[in-house]
């Protein structure tokens, strides 16, 4: 089993957001960045030596427009199929975000008043579609996708054999990543619960690494414990109904 190395690529700023590079026997990026962000993942790949054409996959972890913004570019400029999750095809079909968007705090609800955040994206229909724990063996990395919905329905993670976890949008760097390595909610979540749910139950599989879409790594054990007292204070928003959850189901999916 070769080691499998995960290179960031920021596609806005150092690091308020960032796509992937899973470097294995063959290449694998996960995350598209924003609308137009094609060619600089795909330069960006072409400098640490790999041919873009090589990519195995393309793995979207979830469908908010600053992840898979650039998917269907970024499939015709490869050719490497595109990964998503079933509970994501709306957005991605669409190439809209399902609205209205709920804010995890202050940055959350000065993001909203961004008409970027609600512009659409190039749609596009994920060549492999993902419903549960998928190996990755089969495109090159010593992997897995690992459904972490919370987020958005379809969000997924991607493990590697190594420990390293790629996150999507489960956990953050504070402000978009101007704290580096202090973790914090993204600005925006479906299900504050469900997503708090699914990043203890990534804790639990021992991750060396927590690898994010806005700011640099985070160490496993700090976001445990930050995730400890997220939860007091999740349970004391519930308790007093103030706590905000998309209820609707993502819709057919159409297969």
């Amino acid at each position: 089993m070769s080691r499998t190395k995960v290179v960031a690529i920021p596609v806005l700023g150092r690091h308020a957001i960032n796509a992937y590079l899973l470097l294995g026997r063959r290449p694998i990026v996960v995350d598209a960045g924003t609308p137009g962000s094609g060619r600089l993942i795909r330069d960006a790949v072409a400098r640490h030596g790999v041919d873009p054409a090589d990519i195995g996959l393309i793995v979207i972890t979830h469908g908010h427009i600053d992840h898979f913004g650039s998917a269907a570019e970024l499939h015709r400029l490869t050719g490497a199929p595109v990964a998503g999750h079933v509970d994501d095809l709306r957005p991605f079909r669409t190439g809209r975000v399902r609205e209205p968007y709920l804010p995890t705090g202050p940055m959350g609800r000065l993001m909203d008043r961004d008409p970027r955040l609600h512009a659409a994206a190039e749609p596009f229909e994920p060549d492999v579609l993902v419903r549960g724990e998928t190996g990755l063996h089969d495109f090159g990395v010593d992997a897995r996708i690992m459904p972490t919905p919370g987020h958005t329905a379809g969000s997924i993670s991607v493990l590697t054999d190594d420990g390293d976890l790629v996150a999507g949008d489960m956990v953050a760097n504070s402000f978009m990543g101007l704290i580096p390595g202090r973790p914090a909610n993204p600005p925006f979540h479906d299900d504050p619960q469900r997503n708090l749910a699914s990043l203890r139950e990534m804790l639990a599989l021992g991750p060396t690494r927590l690898h994010v879409g806005h700011g640099v790594p985070l160490d496993p054990a700090r976001v445990a414990t930050w995730a400890a007292n997220e939860q007091r204070r999740l349970d004391a928003l519930a308790a007093a109904g103030r706590l905000r959850v998309r209820t609707e189901s993502p819709g057919p999916h159409m297969c």
